[in-house]
């Protein structure tokens, strides 16, 4: 019977487990026994924590990775600048993209969170921006990940990460110990995934008994906020550097990468989407293996702009619940935080779940939130991924335009079937 569960994909596995909950957590309301859903109250908050417990380890480890990859391709030469630059720039229009529609469509007005009493000190002063550019450097990085501050960790990973590189050959064991230490980190992660399905029936049913069926409706707003979010930053952002950058068609563009869209839509993952990706770019889109070979894979590991949009709608989302007005110092740093930690997101379903706390505790709000994302995650994760492999074919267009690497005949001729 256990394995007959297991089979089961994992996003499947969490709908079971959420329809349950509202069917068991319902029936209990009914008949006057809602309290008695408490009683798996510890399950669910077991598994906040350990999503809480990646959260440190896994941006300071990926976050390393990902900047020593580059030291055996380009050595953070020009192109391995160009990459970074408009993967970082693109991000940061993302998640203030998320921000934005969020503050329009508001989808966390009305809603109760949860009480996690995990991470629950409310943002309630608004950093400067003065404070928060001297506080980017950690005094002591020890302390800094033993108090969880995320974006200090963020920035001595980065440092470390460079350092390694340009220590030559002498880092090269450090630098496999990280890609190794990463591998690990992913594995933790699956690992806690498959507790996912009875952490989310605990937190559910939990939940349940707390919302109204006007509130449970209001979740809804959140997947309209994400997939509007996504569509502005495909066609405005990627769709304007296009045209404005590369002076190309962005409808040969798109045209060229439905196939990669469609695989990351139905699989939400980006690596595993990576050589249908590389297959389309260079097939359909004229660009050199060279500049594939190199800006994809980074990509599909550094670049998460829809993951981006994610954390920002999650920032505001939770505010909006708790009724706090965000200061312009706190926006700032979900906006840089989110554009950072994006960094650190595995390229696996489910991803943006586990490093939404970093965002969320980087300006003081509470953990709840994720109780109630995480039953309308996975179809809120296939338009993330779809978002992050295009922000990443269009970055790989991009380079190769101005590298010399793109071959516009092949990019204005029909795509290959």
């Amino acid at each position: 019977m256990w394995r007959t569960w297991t089979a089961i994909t994992l996003w499947k596995r969490i709908a079971i487990a959420f329809v349950l909950a509202v069917a068991i957590g319902a029936t209990m309301k009914a008949l006057g026994h809602g309290e008695a859903a408490t009683a798996l109250q510890p399950l669910g908050l077991l598994f906040i924590n350990a999503i809480k417990m990646l959260m440190v380890p896994i941006v300071f480890v990926t976050i390393v990775s990902g900047v020593t990859s580059l030291h055996d391709s380009g050595k953070l030469g020009r192109m391995g600048a160009k990459t970074i630059g408009l993967y970082l720039v693109t991000t940061a229009f993302a998640v203030t993209i998320g921000l934005v529609i969020a503050g329009i469509i508001e989808p966390g007005r009305g809603i109760s969170l949860p009480d996690t009493g995990v991470g629950d000190d409310a943002a309630t002063a608004a950093l400067s921006v003065r404070d928060l550019l001297i506080g980017l450097i950690p005094a002591n990085p020890v302390k800094a990940m033993a108090e969880g501050s995320v974006l200090q960790i963020i920035v001595f990973a980065l440092l470390f990460g460079l350092a390694i590189n340009l220590a030559g050959e002498a880092g090269r064991p450090v630098r496999d110990f990280f890609d190794s230490a990463t591998q690990v980190m992913f594995r933790l992660v699956h690992m806690i995934m498959e507790a996912a399905p009875f952490g989310i029936f605990a937190l559910i049913l939990w939940v349940i008994g707390s919302l109204s069926a006007a509130e449970l409706l209001r979740l809804v707003w959140i997947v309209v906020a994400l997939y509007l979010a996504c569509i502005f930053q495909m066609v405005l952002v990627y769709g304007g550097l296009i045209t404005l950058l590369a002076r190309l068609s962005p409808i040969r563009f798109f045209r060229g990468i439905i196939d990669a869209q469609a695989v990351a839509f139905s699989t939400s993952t980006s690596a595993g989407t990576l050589p249908v990706t590389m297959a389309n770019v260079e097939d359909n889109l004229g660009v050199s293996k060279k500049v594939s070979g190199f800006v994809l894979p980074l990509g599909a590991t550094m670049n998460m702009d829809g993951t981006a949009i994610y954390m920002g709608i999650a920032a505001m989302f939770t505010a909006q619940a708790l009724g706090i007005d965000l200061g312009v110092g706190q926006y700032a740093t979900i906006i840089l935080t989110g554009t950072l930690a994006s960094i650190g997101a595995a390229s696996i379903p489910s991803a943006g779940l586990i490093i939404m706390p970093v965002v969320l505790s980087s300006v003081g709000l509470p953990l709840g939130a994720i109780a109630l994302f995480f039953p309308i995650d996975r179809i809120m994760d296939m338009m993330r991924t779809m978002t992050n492999i295009t922000g990443d074919s269009m970055v790989s267009v991009l380079v190769a335009k101005s590298e010399g690497e793109l071959d516009e005949a092949v990019y204005n001729a029909p795509p290959v079937e």
